[in-house]
């Protein structure tokens, strides 16, 4: 167990964020929690006190993945096969709990958590932005430990605080973004001869982010994720 090899929250926060950087994906911050999480105990018993989000940073996580036996096996849901395999299997190695933003309904907070643990700020698209990468990042899940892992980051200067511009909100031909997200405009986009930009390239206002533009998704990557977003039932957004 991790908490058994080093001593401090910091330690133990390295050790983990190495175990994750071994399967291709990114760590994406550390959250205390606390009882409002209601994050279970885990099987044998420990408490819950910290969690370690693992997912994507622009491209950093797409290729282990993209080489993986689940995208080519034809079955449902690759993407959530494979994060549940390889993040569980890394979280029982290490005698710890996983969780999942896929996992529901209820829904784990993965977008909240997000927030906290990078200090993330929120955009008028409704994706958490962050001051580097911008909107292409992800989170693909969650290892729960018994200690603590240190501390959440602070706040990041908020982006969009300084943008003039918006263009992220008029970009979308499908006008979804005009109060909150219109789910169901952005569906009937897609599914329209006019929607086949978007079902190539990519949501035209994640696009027209001008933050982080030299980490955006892999071409296959925006491909594979808008098929799976138009093959998939609504539910939360795990980016």
């Amino acid at each position: 167990m991790v908490s058994e090899i080093v001593d401090t929250p910091a330690e133990r926060r390295r050790a983990l964020e190495a175990a994750v950087a071994t399967l291709g994906l990114a760590p994406r911050g550390v959250v205390r929690l606390a009882p409002a999480d209601a994050v279970p105990p885990l099987a044998d018993g420990r408490p819950a006190r910290a969690l370690l989000l693992v997912g994507w940073r622009g491209t950093v996580g797409w290729a282990p993945f993209a080489a993986s036996a689940e995208i080519r096996d034809g079955a449902a849901d690759p993407l959530d096969r494979w994060s549940r395999r390889v993040i569980g299997d890394l979280a029982a190695g290490l005698d710890l709990a996983a969780l999942f933003p896929f996992d529901g309904p209820p829904w784990w907070p993965f977008p909240s958590w997000g927030i906290r643990a990078e200090g993330l700020s929120p955009s008028p698209l409704g994706l958490a932005l962050d001051a580097e990468v911008g909107p292409w990042h992800a989170w693909r899940g969650a290892l729960v430990s018994p200690d603590d892992l240190g501390p959440e980051a602070p706040p990041q200067p908020s982006p969009c605080a300084t943008c003039e511009r918006r263009s992220c909100l008029v970009a979308c031909p499908a006008d979804a973004f005009a109060a909150g997200f219109d789910a169901a405009a952005c569906r009937r986009h897609l599914e329209s001869h006019a929607g086949g930009l978007c079902r190539t390239d990519g949501c035209r206002s994640r696009d027209a982010c001008p933050v982080g533009r030299r980490h955006r998704y892999r071409p296959d990557q925006i491909r594979f994720l808008m098929t799976a977003y138009r093959s998939a039932a609504p539910r939360q957004e795990t980016r």
